[in-house]
């Protein structure tokens, strides 16, 4: 009998789950891939996009070119999650699923900071990322602030990554000087878990004279007057301010009652919730992992097996290591890489290799692999 699976979300983890399914049970699986937008697009494409190396259509992998067995892209709006019953209903139809799969990631939610939207700009949506690379380049002196606005955001580098990029696009423009660049979080260092990790972006920051205030967030903006508000009373005047917004879980699943203090508990074993054949992976789960794509891409590896091994029989998979390796931008054509390990000792860790243009070189691999295996096709073909 063929298994229905139905997976909400196709990010990374929702297209690797359904990329080793579709490898792995062939006719065995119905699978039915739900996402609201037309295209994936890479994380780290965004502040390609932002700084004008890329155009937006140029980082589209379009789901449509999807031409994996079994696999079947609907391109439709969640409205509403039955946990119990397993069904799914959209704005186009009504889905029932023998095994459901969670994957809607995170929602950024600009309007949980006053000020944001009118006294600031996001970089972490496409749309945010094509609005300031039409702002950069007529902004040429004052203070620039990076700031991240919540405890949980998305590839945690991010920050760090397009303060330094920005820095580099001033240098080129030889007005770096007339430009104080500085970085406000929350957290005490760039990469909490991991001190060789934060000292090396920490070196990286430094080099360019680029100001890291730790501890710092930021919960209020002024546009008239171009006032940051802190959460402990101070406040900064800036020219410039490129936020990373509050994360949420989407409202469709907090909806469901799935979710326990905002996102949705998971055994992290198998990814299972508290409904019997209901799992979720990636940002939307409270896992103890950062929320990046290399993570929910491993979380989607370790319910591919788990559910593989329940279908067809076998031994329980290998746990869940949290195991995954970053890449951070520093520009100038050089590349940082992090391997991190947050499960499979006893406390996390986080190895930082230098920057440099075969790490640069291998994260494009990075991204060449998973279009192939995830599409099977051309996915930019318009």
């Amino acid at each position: 009998m063929t298994t229905r699976v139905t997976i909400l979300g196709a990010g990374f983890g929702g297209l690797e789950l359904a990329t080793r399914l579709s490898d792995a049970l062939g006719a065995d699986v119905d699978i039915t891939l739900i996402d609201q937008s037309d295209s994936f697009v890479f994380g780290f494409s965004k502040l390609d996009v932002m700084f004008g190396s890329k155009r937006p259509d140029e980082v589209r992998l379009y789901y449509r070119e999807i031409v994996k067995p079994g696999v079947r892209f609907r391109r439709e709006r969640v409205e509403s999650i039955d946990p119990g019953e397993r069904r799914v209903v959209t704005d186009q139809g009504t889905y029932d699923a023998d095994v459901l799969v969670v994957a809607l990631g995170a929602d950024l939610d600009p309007e949980a900071t006053p000020g944001l939207t009118e006294g600031g700009y996001e970089f972490y949506s496409v749309d945010g990322a094509e609005k300031l690379r039409d702002v950069l380049p007529n902004f040429d002196s004052g203070v620039a602030i990076v700031g991240v606005l919540g405890p949980f955001f998305k590839c945690p580098p991010a920050p760090f990554e397009a303060a330094m990029m920005l820095h580099e696009s001033l240098h080129e423009r030889g007005i770096a000087d007339a430009v104080s660049i500085r970085v406000l979080s929350p957290m005490s260092s760039p990469i909490p878990i991991s001190v060789e990790a934060s000292e090396g972006i920490l070196r990286g920051l430094a080099e360019r004279g680029i100001e890291f205030w730790p501890e710092s967030k930021v919960t209020a903006l002024d546009g008239d007057s171009r006032t940051a508000t802190l959460a402990d009373g101070r406040t900064i005047d800036y020219d410039l301010f490129l936020g990373v917004p509050v994360h949420r879980a989407p409202a469709v699943v907090e909806a469901s009652g799935l979710t326990v203090d905002g996102w949705i508990p998971v055994d992290t074993a198998s990814f299972a919730t508290s409904f019997p054949n209901v799992y979720a992976i990636g940002d939307v789960t409270s896992a103890p992992v950062p929320r990046a794509g290399v993570f929910a891409e491993g979380e989607a590896a370790t319910l591919a097996d788990y559910l593989i091994s329940k279908l067809r029989g076998g031994g329980p998979p290998e746990p869940y290591g949290g195991v995954a390796t970053c890449y951070v931008e520093f520009g100038g054509g050089k590349v940082a890489k992090v391997n991190v390990d947050f499960m499979s000792g006893t406390a996390p860790t986080g190895r930082f290799q230098d920057p440099s243009q075969g790490f640069a070189a291998e994260k494009e691999e990075f991204g060449s692999r998973r279009e192939k295996r995830w599409f099977g096709a051309d996915p930019r073909s318009n």
